[in-house]
């Protein structure tokens, strides 16, 4: 099926929000995954991914440690939406040298971070992994090999040239597992009915006159 970018967004921020993220958080996850599927990839099958393989992990074993060029997370697995949010907080330090990320799962999700990274310094970003590579000028993306789902290492640096970009679409094509798994963490943020609600829903407009 086919989904607008808007609705990609949305059941991407309740999905990762289902899975124990934060907010704040869950709105960067949507704004992630809605670029990438913007750029030709099948992002909600890089978040299932990612949300299947951290969901009940505390956030705080998954996210960075941005102490010097060589990050870890102290869980072991990095989560590229806490990476890709710290290394946006500390932009200007990427203008002259890169960070080395170990560890990271699921790399593509670090990319649009990458390109919002490369807006704040005006200049290109690139990250490279064993096996591939991608670079962004905040707009485009040059996307090199395949992105795993767990890289040992991710270096994110400085320059780089754009010399053939992905297509831009206005609408996606999910695989259908990744959507229904979305689906299900997203169920989780909704609140259970209660009996006050039923009544206002299947009863509504039932009265003592009627």
């Amino acid at each position: 099926m086919s989904f607008s970018l808007n609705e990609i967004e949305a059941t991407a921020k309740r999905a990762t929000r289902g899975a124990g993220y934060p907010w704040g958080l869950a709105e960067e996850a949507a704004k992630a995954t809605r670029w990438l599927a913007a750029h030709d990839l099948d992002a909600c099958a890089e978040l299932a991914g990612l949300l299947t393989r951290i969901d009940g992990v505390p956030l705080a074993d998954l996210a960075p440690e941005p102490k010097g060029t060589t990050w870890v997370a102290s869980g072991g697995t990095m989560c590229p939406l806490a990476a890709g949010a710290a290394l946006s907080d500390r932009a200007a330090q990427l203008r002259d040298t890169g960070i080395r990320l170990e560890q990271l799962a699921r790399p593509a999700l670090l990319m649009p971070f990458a390109a919002l990274i490369a807006q704040q310094i005006g200049r290109p970003v690139t990250l490279r992994w064993e096996g591939g590579s991608a670079v962004t000028d905040g707009v485009a993306l040059d996307l090199s090999g395949t992105a795993p789902d767990l890289a040992a290492w991710v270096e994110v640096s400085p320059g780089g040239q754009i010399d053939a970009a992905t297509p831009i679409r206005s609408r996606a094509r999910p695989a259908p597992e990744a959507w229904v798994t979305l689906n299900r963490l997203a169920h989780r943020t909704y609140a259970p009915a209660t009996e006050e609600s039923r009544l206002k829903g299947a009863g509504a407009g039932l009265s003592d006159n009627d």
